[in-house]
């Protein structure tokens, strides 16, 4: 089959077509090169038989950052960020699917334009506008770009999200990292460097058993929490995560046992042990005890007497991916 297009330096230069030339060129195509001068963008153009210019190979895609009206993403009925589907009226005013999902396009005529009519037909170059445009999520450490109507859901579950001091009185709010800076500086609780999938021991007071752990692997932190809870133990114990509680992968879990003191008959010591699938939470000392896991403590496993009483904790988090 003979090419029927003459390629672009030919037509440029104004040089003879393969046809003109007389060569069998049948198994070429006129190829049309895109170079992005400021970027490392480059694509090519395949120029058909019929004339028709189409991508050759998808490479990757050039983006550039601008600035606009924010309410221009934005439906002018409900206020919430446009996202697929959106429609249009006759007039080319933009309605957001749900809105026109409340009221049916046969029933709900455009009355901001002389043309009026229904919202009913896609308005497919909106859709392309609000599925690209993204914006970095706000949050220190993140770094991410996140499509501009997916925004609040991001915000709420990004794990670099402000969490809030848990000693009371306190009105701190601050990333992960800063929180735990604020709590070791001025509250003086502990810090403990833990590697997942090994145990840590601690001895820890039973008059304040509050111990900041923070994962050697990942520099997550986590907030060891105790006290009597009203449950007639004179300690309980559980781990939290401090990140964003809607946080998704990677998860974790924790095993938590105590031992107690050896008894002198036999040598050996009574111990308790729970399993506990960590909280996240950006409120670490004001989660919900229904959403926690706790290990009791009874009173023969503490050591000491009075005030002065410790316990043997043993602490071994791990790290679930999948």
């Amino acid at each position: 089959m003979q090419a029927a297009s003459a390629t672009w330096e030919e037509r440029s230069r104004g040089l003879p077509s393969a046809m003109e030339k007389g060569g069998d060129q049948s198994a070429r195509k006129a190829r049309l090169e895109l170079v992005v001068a400021n970027g490392p963008v480059k694509r090519q153009m395949v120029v058909h038989e019929a004339g028709e210019i189409v991508p050759a190979e998808q490479g990757p895609t050039m983006q550039i950052s601008v600035k606009m009206d924010v309410a221009v993403l934005h439906c002018p009925f409900c206020f919430l960020p446009f996202k697929p589907p959106v429609f249009q009226c006759n007039g080319g005013h933009l309605a957001c699917g749900d809105c026109r999902g409340e009221q049916p396009g046969s029933q709900w005529q455009c009355e901001r334009c002389e043309r009026g009519g229904a919202f009913d037909i896609r308005s497919t170059a909106m859709e392309a506008v609000v599925s690209s445009a993204r914006v970095e999520c706000p949050h220190d450490g993140c770094g991410r770009y996140i499509t501009y109507h997916e925004l609040d859901d991001h915000q709420s579950a990004c794990p670099h999200a402000a969490c809030k001091c848990p000693v009371p009185g306190c009105d701190f709010a601050g990333p992960p990292p800063a929180l735990l800076r604020h709590l070791n500086t001025l509250h003086s609780v502990p810090v403990h460097s833990v590697q997942y999938r090994k145990v840590l021991q601690l001895q820890v007071p039973v008059s304040e058993p509050r111990r900041l752990l923070l994962a050697e692997e990942d520099a997550r932190a986590f907030l060891v929490v105790g006290g009597a809870l009203g449950l007639g133990t004179p300690l309980t114990v559980s781990v939290v995560c401090i990140r964003a509680g809607a946080s998704q992968l990677p998860l974790y879990a924790a095993k938590v046992w105590v031992n107690g003191p050896q008894a002198a008959a036999n040598g050996r010591a009574d111990t308790v042990s729970a399993d506990i699938e960590v909280t996240s939470s950006k409120e670490p000392g004001a989660v919900d005890i229904e959403d926690l896991t706790f290990l009791t403590v009874p009173s023969k496993l503490l050591a000491g007497a009075g005030p002065s009483r410790t316990v043997s904790l043993h602490i071994r988090i791990d790290k679930i991916t999948s």
